[in-house]
């Protein structure tokens, strides 16, 4: 695993950059990972996801925490726990937890400059609503940089970490795995795309820990599966730039 703070370096962890030179088709997740937690954006969906169990189900308060994490480990989203625990639908879901001010995301012209630069395809591909992934990316300034954004709509309500997400992605895209990265800022969610061949980043900035809803969320850095580590992902794709720059003249 190389373990770059964003920056170019040298020795073992820059050479390690060389296997990006295969990669033509470059996957993101969004919260958390194309922004960094302490815009507070998804501390905002994560209250909102709470009131909202807490009044579907009726519960006091802390039983409504609780139960609302334990379904987020346990089934990937918290939705999904609700869906197949108590015959939740979807819609009211989506559109209750998403409904948030997006204002705090600010543009970020080092990451668009970078995603811009990237060879290839890119995607974002997220257990959120495409509603709020554009409202994100729009705020970032990088929307017109994708080719699509798969949503959890999309993926047939069935979120990472589950092997069905990813095969549905690759059979709709065409992309081929072997030649494909994977970002995100959840370690559970690299492990089947390294098991299919993609490149994985895990993305988690400096300071990650004060914003943490679950201390398991920052676990697995050191997992097999987990190819990279970065706390700057627009710093880590242009060292990326960089070094297929460099390997390509």
């Amino acid at each position: 695993m190389s373990e770059l703070p964003g920056r170019p370096g040298s020795g073992a962890a820059t050479q390690h950059l060389a296997d990006f030179r295969r990669v033509t088709a470059w996957v993101f997740d969004l919260d958390n990972t194309l922004y960094p937690r302490h815009t507070n954006i998804y501390m905002q969906v994560d209250r909102r996801i709470h009131d909202y169990v807490q009044r579907t189900l009726g519960l006091p308060f802390e039983e409504a925490q609780r139960l609302q994490k334990d379904y987020y480990r346990r089934y990937g989203t918290t939705l999904r726990g609700l869906m197949i625990e108590h015959g939740v639908t979807p819609d009211d879901f989506l559109e209750y937890v998403h409904d948030i001010d997006h204002s705090s995301v600010e543009a970020n012209p080092t990451l668009g400059d970078a995603i811009a630069r990237l060879p290839g395809r890119k995607f974002i591909l997220t257990n959120g609503s495409r509603r709020h992934a554009e409202k994100v990316a729009e705020r970032l300034g990088i929307t017109h940089h994708f080719e699509d954004i798969f949503d959890i709509v999309w993926s047939e309500l069935v979120p990472k970490p589950h092997r069905e997400t990813y095969d549905r992605f690759l059979a709709a895209t065409g992309v081929k795995p072997e030649q494909a990265a994977m970002f995100e800022d959840l370690s559970r969610n690299l492990e089947v795309p390294h098991a299919l061949g993609m490149a994985t980043v895990l993305v988690v900035p400096e300071g990650t820990r004060a914003f943490l809803t679950e201390e398991w969320e920052l676990e697995g850095r050191d997992a097999p599966w987990v190819e990279h580590v970065t706390d700057d992902l627009g710093q880590f794709l242009g060292s990326v730039v960089d070094m297929i720059g460099r390997k390509s003249v």
